[in-house]
């Protein structure tokens, strides 16, 4: 199988040697690893395709991987057979920007593409790719469209699922589902793409999308405050949507204790305050037209809440610099919780007026049931997505007898008080290997057969990305390594 593979993507596209292909083998903050025969590359859609079709005949399995920045074991390659261990397959060669259209404000791209080369191939004919996160720089599109990513950006212009105009995938079999037109009206059945969005690979291989672009904020104004508490957030933000809303591009609020962890693992971080606050928001306004006073308007709004208490304290960025170092320590998190020890991260989400109450009960279990835990927050203000994470010593980690059964547990404690307020688990991180379970448990019955039934249509062998998403059939356990000890090309950031 290894030399037909050869004989499709060349020696540049296959890698079958185990130190060659460790980095494409476990998540980025290598706590899963899996094992896979060999790492396929395609250079274009014609490869992946045949690719494909070659393991559908040899029913191997396939495991999609991107920029391998999820945080939800997705992208690790676990077989339920040891003589089928599968390829994993990388879009990394795939990595054009296949034509722009900016009368229409769309562009089409290989599945390969990093975020950070298309914000920039986007602000070359000045407009954007309103996507915002951590990863930019290892991310890639087809994973972020996989995986419904989020970002900063939601509370104006949505998850990827609401900037994908088009999608190419190469299905389980081989053959290759083309849509890249990206008309605004197309009324003729059922829009397909949708289900690949946020499918994690489990039911095709994006090879290819059109993304929606939107005008470039010439013009933005950035402002770092702290407050008393979320509620106060909240209240701060019902005051912006009903005298700014069409200006917000981020509202994020985010604990002391997070960025306690950035101030103590990430090199040249600047704050605005001598002491962090226990409580910030971070806010950025924009606006197409270069005359509008974004930063009066933080200005007086922040000073009117300055002095009824809502606001403790507030620093407007002065230059464009000041702004970016702001977003610095933002974009950070992930990388200093990575250092800082083994982090539970939840991905819920609620209604935005449920978050301080969300906070609040999650606290309470918190401290009852894990008192060797640091709490942290990061959250999306503007869509009620809250990253509520526990963070434990290594030391105590190390010694539990089942680190799975016990971060289950943690996790359940905590979707749990999710569930109290409707929320969801997984708000965008998807739900990978890690979540599979809370799906399970969580996800309205019927709502899940369904899935299932998807899943048995499109991908009838169940050769695409299994045990993904969905609880793999009783008596199925996965082929897995030991975790390497020392991995290359690994990403440094998540993606929240």
């Amino acid at each position: 199988m290894l030399e037909r593979l050869r004989t499709i993507v060349g020696d540049k596209g296959l890698l079958s040697n185990p130190t060659d292909m460790a980095p494409w083998l476990s998540d980025w903050r290598v706590r899963r690893t899996g094992h896979a025969i060999a790492v396929v590359s395609p250079a274009n859609t014609t490869e992946a395709a045949a690719v494909i079709a070659l393991c559908a005949e040899e029913e191997q399995p396939i495991f999609p991987v991107g920029g391998n920045t999820g945080l939800c074991f997705g992208a690790v390659p676990e077989s339920d057979q040891p003589n089928k261990p599968g390829i994993v397959i990388s879009t990394r060669r795939m990595n054009r920007i296949r034509a722009i259209d900016r009368a229409t404000g769309l562009v089409t791209v290989d599945a390969g593409v990093v975020l950070g080369d298309l914000h920039n191939a986007a602000a070359d004919i000045s407009r954007q790719f309103p996507l915002y996160l951590g990863s930019e720089g290892s991310a890639q599109i087809g994973g972020l469209i996989s995986t419904n990513a989020g970002g900063t950006g939601v509370v104006r212009y949505g998850p990827m699922r609401d900037l994908v105009a088009g999608l190419e995938v190469v299905m389980a079999d081989g053959r290759v589902l083309s849509d890249l037109t990206g008309l605004r009206k197309d009324n003729t059945g059922y829009m397909l793409r949708h289900l690949f969005i946020g499918a994690e690979g489990t039911l095709g291989l994006i090879t290819g999308a059109t993304l929606k672009l939107h005008p470039r904020m010439s013009n933005a104004a950035h402002a770092w405050v702290s407050v008393p508490d979320p509620a106060a957030a909240v209240t701060l933000l019902a005051a912006f949507q009903d005298r700014a809303g069409s200006y917000i591009q981020a509202f994020e609020l985010v604990s002391a204790s997070q960025f306690e962890f950035v101030k103590r693992h990430i090199d040249r971080v600047r704050f605005p305050f001598d002491t962090i606050p226990a409580w910030s928001v971070m806010i950025e306004l924009g606006s197409e037209d270069s005359s509008t006073a974004l930063a009066d308007i933080l200005e007086k709004m922040l000073g009117e809440y300055l002095e009824n208490g809502t606001v403790l304290d507030a620093a407007i960025a002065a230059s464009k610099q000041q702004a970016a170092d702001f977003w610095h320590v933002r974009h950070s998190v992930s990388e200093a919780n990575k250092k800082e020890g083994i982090g539970i991260v939840h991905d819920v989400a609620v209604r935005t007026s449920d978050v301080a109450a969300f906070i609040a009960d999650a606290d309470k279990v918190a401290a009852a049931r894990y008192p060797q835990a640091v709490t942290a927050v990061v959250c999306h203000l503007g869509d009620g997505n809250v990253h509520y994470i526990l963070m434990f010593p290594r030391e105590f980690w190390n010694a539990l007898k089942d680190p799975d059964a016990f971060a289950l547990e943690v996790e359940q404690a905590v979707h749990d008080v999710a569930a109290k307020y409707s929320g969801t688990f997984s708000a965008e991180h998807g739900v990978g290997r890690k979540l599979t379970e809370e799906l399970q448990r969580l996800a309205d019955p019927l709502r899940y057969e369904l899935m299932g039934r998807v899943k048995q249509m499109f991908d009838p062998k169940g050769l695409m990305n299994p045990g993904v998403l969905l609880a793999r059939p009783a008596g199925k356990t996965p082929h897995l390594m030991p975790v390497a000890s020392s991995l290359k090309q690994v990403p440094t950031k998540g993606s929240f």
